[in-house]
Formats: C-alpha cells, structure tokens, sequence
C-alpha cells in the first residue's frame, strides 16, 4: 500500500531537484527521503527521475505524476493546516529581526493578533540561519541570501535622513556639505558604516574617509545618542519622527536621503498556510 509520505517526498524532490535539499525542507533525513523515493518507484513500476552529476531529472512518468498530485496535496495539506489553526486557541509564531525593527514595527502591527509571538535578533546572516534551520518560522531583513526552499516578499522601504541634535547649527545647503559632514562625530550600526556608506556612495559618489565616533548596534539607542548631542546619524524616517516633533533632533539636507528595503523570509513550504500568510500580510505595508 503506498504510504501518503511517499506522495510529499515526491513532490518535494520534484520541486527542489535534489534529494538532499528536499530532505532538509521535510526535516528529515537523506536516507530516509532516498528510501520514499524507491519505494514509491517500486509502486509505479519505473523510474521517477533520472540522476545527473548535479541534479535529478524527472522522467516523462514523474512529470505526468507531478502534474497530478501537486493540486491534490496542496488542497490537502491547506485543508489540513487551515483545521490545526482553527482548533488552535492562541497559536504562535516565531519571528526573527534587528531588535529596533521589532519594537518599532512589528509590534504595532501584531498587538491587535490574537496571537503568541516569539522573538528573536540577529543579522542579516544569523537572521537566515535560523530560518534555515527551522528556529524561527519569519525572519525580516534587508538581505535576500538565495538558498533553494527560502522566499521573500518586500515589506516596505524605509527612508534613511541625516539626523543632528536639535540644537545643532549646520551649513546651508549650497556650502561645502561633504567637507562639513566628514569633520561631525558620526554614530553607526556597525564599523563599516552600512547605509552611511551607501548614502555617500550614491550622492558623493566615493566613499567617506573616517571611523565611525560610536558603534552602537540599536537603532533606537542612537537616536538616544543624536538627542543627547553625542554625534550625527543616518536613521529611518518612522523611527525620528516623534524625536522631531518634540525638537530632541532634526533632519538635514533632505536631498541626502537613502533609501532600504525590508524583506520579510519565509520557507516555501508554508507559501500555502493561511495561518503565514496572515501574519506576512499583517507586517507587509
């Protein structure tokens, strides 16, 4: 009798081109996801794929199977997912983003969830590990890093302005701005100057020669910084615009903006869950 795991470990196969990488997206092993392949070859009576140095090939039989049982299972396991979260009372989720992103965004647009959320922070790196590795079910993150499984939809772009004290007098704009920008005391998400050195590539068109005066990996904690008149930053607009209306900070030279898309990651597999969907629709803007 063919087992039902055979079905997925096909289509999975069939989607991937890999036994490996589709045992990864199943969390299961290569030997077990080889053993439903041969098993269900057995049943059909011939091959299902034929293998390369670098891929599996579906034969004409697997093509024609594929074709068949792609529409039932989908409807199936969507059947299946949309019963699980309707008996499910307070589901959760586990999402992984920056920490300043997460209290400035992502909170407000999930408190009206009936909803438990998890989170975790890291890079854009540590952030796709995770994903990869099934300890978060969302991650949100300017990087797209392409693994075969792993997708991702724009959530919004941020605009990044240059943000001084308050107090601060600055040069008008037609003066010599690059001069007086590179003698201020700048504050960094990191000693590489990310999106401060993608504003001067694009409006300069060389890259700033100075070290940042403080790296401080919150964005939060450097508008805290800008406010307290320690330096100048580069800083989304979403996240200055209450410092400004209380006169804590101001932006300068508008023209010298930069802007920063947001990508939320999701596995493949759960494209079709209404359950993900929801909370990806609920953090896309």
């Amino acid at each position: 009798m063919i087992d039902f795991e055979w079905y997925r470990s096909f289509i999975s196969i069939y989607k991937h081109q890999s036994v490996s990488e589709a045992a990864k997206s199943r969390i299961l092993t290569q030997p077990a996801m080889s053993q439903h392949l041969a098993a269900l070859e057995a049943e059909v009576g011939e091959p299902l794929f034929t293998r390369t140095t670098r891929k599996i090939v579906p034969t004409n039989r697997g093509k024609e199977l594929y074709t068949r049982l792609a529409p039932l299972i989908e409807t199936l396991e969507k059947t299946t997912l949309e019963i699980r979260h309707t008996l499910k009372t307070s589901p959760s989720i586990i999402i992984g983003s920056p920490i300043d992103y997460f209290s400035s965004r992502i909170l407000e647009r999930l408190k009206a969830c009936d909803l438990k959320v998890i989170h975790y922070q890291g890079d854009s790196q540590g952030l796709f590990d995770m994903l990869d590795q099934n300890r978060t079910d969302l991650i949100v993150t300017t990087q797209r890093l392409s693994k075969p499984g792993i997708e991702y939809k724009l959530a919004e772009r941020e605009e990044f302005f240059i943000t001084v004290p308050f107090s601060m007098e600055v040069p008008p704009a037609d003066s010599a701005i690059e001069e007086w920008l590179l003698e201020q005391n700048w504050i960094s998400y990191g000693m590489e100057l990310p999106i401060i050195r993608r504003m001067w590539r694009e409006h300069f068109k060389n890259r700033p020669e100075m070290d940042p005066y403080y790296v401080i990996s919150d964005l939060r904690a450097i508008l805290t910084a800008v406010e307290k008149k320690i330096g100048i930053s580069l800083l989304p607009d979403y996240l200055i615009q209450e410092s400004v209306k209380q006169n804590k900070s101001k932006i300068v030279y508008r023209h010298l903006s930069v802007s920063n898309d947001i990508y939320i990651g999701y596995k493949s597999k759960n494209k079709q869950d209404p359950f993900y969907q929801q909370i990806i629709n609920q953090l896309v803007r």
